[in-house]
């Protein structure tokens, strides 16, 4: 989306969401949200499945624009993948216990067949850079294993660590897009994780405050 001005915000204060209980998930993402409404976003893509998966119902209800999360197109393109109606989902243990994937999926396809698992440790090995690490290798091999013997042929990856989706109100053409990045604390290993596991070079970064409580339930 070249046309188009992306401000992107982590939480980094605050990450990860997914041990998080639902009601502080809410909160969080309505803070985060009322910062990306003061930068005049006209839509608010929900780049975390957690957050996505528990929030997503309050920041439509609450905010004055377009809301995008990332289970519905995740859940979409699993069951366009699928050959055999069984799909696995692996996520934060507060985005499998929240059920949302298979919600969406059986509203899509109501005789799918799922195996869900949660990995928590995958996001802290993403986090610590461990991305060609023969510990994250076995890590993933533990979480998979199961699923793969029950005879999944297609895998959602259910968290915006393992990767992302993209789309929808485009920029007219000729418009200088850019992107911002801010951040709610200090880099640490922010910078190193987009470089590795992205390619992305990322320039001068912003701190943003959280005004707790600014958002209303």
């Amino acid at each position: 989306m070249p046309d188009e001005k992306i401000f992107y915000l982590g939480d980094t204060a605050r990450v990860p969401y997914g041990g998080k209980s639902a009601s502080t998930v809410e909160r969080y993402s309505l803070e985060i949200a009322d910062i990306l409404i003061e930068e005049n976003a006209k839509i608010v893509v929900v780049a975390c499945n957690t957050a996505s998966s528990l929030a997503l119902p309050k920041l439509e209800k609450h905010l004055p624009v377009a809301v995008i999360g990332v289970i519905r197109p995740g859940a979409r393109a699993a069951v366009a993948a699928t050959r055999n109606d069984h799909i696995g989902v692996i996520g934060t243990r507060a985005t499998i216990k929240s059920g949302a994937y298979e919600r969406e999926l059986r509203a899509l396809n109501p005789d799918i067949r799922i195996s869900v698992r949660a990995c928590p440790l995958l996001v802290p090995l993403i986090e610590e850079a461990w991305l060609n690490d023969e510990l994250t290798d076995r890590v993933i091999g533990r979480y998979l294993e199961p699923l793969v013997r029950e005879g999944i042929d297609t895998l959602v990856l259910g968290c915006t660590h393992y990767p992302l989706d993209r789309q929808e109100f485009r920029a007219p053409s000729g418009t200088l897009g850019g992107l911002e990045i801010a951040l709610t604390d200090t880099p640490d290993n922010f910078l190193r994780v987009a470089r590795e596991a992205l390619q992305l070079e990322i320039g001068e970064i912003q701190l943003r405050e959280v005004l707790h409580g600014a958002a209303t339930l």
